[in-house]
């Protein structure tokens, strides 16, 4: 009798334990099955300039355009918006004007030898273009201010801005169109892919171009 109470006890001991082992490789197997790119940032390029939407479906929420080749963040994706991050400021986007990044960018990156950095590295622009992007700059930040500098260096636009502070922003138009009423004079500008529409000198509304 003793001999069968101590076979159980002891029976009970290891089934006890093989649970707890069976946990443990259950956790570690978990934290292994992490996604891969947890760290990791999806962001898109713009292929053509687009509007930023504050509410998804809602085409008279616009923020603002965002021009040609800018990257934003992808935080969320449907059949027709990519909801995204630009310069803090969250939106949505049509898919159909940008186009996923093949490498996300990592968050955090690993530390690299520093003879292997000089041997590698090369300036993502030339010099005089580098200087070229400084002086401009400089030349905004002197006549807008800094904050006022770098959204108009990104390419930015809104509503209130003067014909001055948007050609500073996209440069000339390829046409414009003008009209004068009384004391009210009116202008529409053409660009490659927008148009832009002034009252007195002061940026009132814009849209896709219709070819």
């Amino acid at each position: 009798m003793k001999k069968l109470i101590f076979s159980a006890l002891f029976l009970s001991i290891v089934l006890i334990g093989q649970a707890q082992a069976n946990k443990t490789a259950l956790l570690h197997d978990l934290e292994k099955n992490q996604p891969a790119n947890q760290n990791n940032t999806q962001t898109a390029t713009l292929i053509s300039a687009t509007r930023l939407f504050g509410e998804k479906g809602d085409l008279t929420t616009v923020i603002e355009i965002v021009p040609k080749g800018s990257s934003v963040t992808v935080l969320d994706s449907d059949s027709t918006y990519f909801h995204v991050t630009l310069d803090e400021t969250q939106g949505y986007i049509f898919k159909r004007d940008a186009i996923i990044d093949k490498t996300p960018a990592k968050t955090v990156q690993a530390a690299e030898p520093i003879e292997a950095k000089k041997e590698t590295q090369q300036p993502t622009e030339q010099p005089g273009q580098e200087q070229q992007q400084v002086s401009r700059f400089t030349y905004l930040e002197n006549k807008y201010g800094t904050n006022m500098a770098a959204r108009l260096m990104s390419g930015k636009i809104w509503k209130g801005m003067n014909a001055e502070m948007v050609k500073d922003s996209w440069g000339s138009a390829e046409k414009i169109n003008r009209v004068i009423n009384g004391n009210v004079i009116k202008e529409e500008w053409i660009f490659r892919s927008t148009w832009l529409y002034f009252e007195n000198n002061s940026l009132v509304e814009w849209g896709p171009r219709r070819n």
